[in-house]
């Protein structure tokens, strides 16, 4: 089968080795995805739904570039610093986004990501 990769422009993509989706046959995986903006600051600090929704905008934006849509989301992982703390907002983000098709999902508590005011990632597989 073949693989396509997505990238998203950031430049830490070729640094660190990663893209921020691949697609192989009808399936779609998108990288762990934070609130950041063009300019690579963190969007929404201290706003766990604010945040939990920019990173799915920018999920939604990779699955789009790889033929998907967020309508074709099987699972979500997401990775929250204080989980008792936000849980709420992120679900929420979360549900309003996926709506009438709900991915399986699992949301787990991390010590820290890569930038101390991000309070959330989330990773998406997809299935076209």
């Amino acid at each position: 089968m073949k693989r396509q990769n997505f990238s998203s422009g950031a430049p830490w993509e070729p640094v660190a080795g990663y893209s921020r989706a691949v697609k192989i046959g009808n399936q779609v995986w998108v990288s762990g995805t934070t609130a950041i903006d063009e300019e690579g600051k963190v969007v929404g600090e201290g706003d766990a739904y604010a945040q939990a929704k920019r990173a799915l905008e920018i999920i939604g934006a990779a699955l789009e570039k790889a033929g998907a849509s967020i309508e074709d989301v099987v699972r979500t992982r997401m990775f929250v610093i204080d989980i008792a703390a936000h849980w709420e907002e992120i679900a929420r983000a979360h549900g309003e986004v996926f709506g009438d098709y709900p991915p399986t999902t699992t949301m787990v508590e991390v010590r820290r990501l890569i930038d101390p005011d991000l309070l959330v990632e989330i990773e998406a597989d997809a299935v076209v």
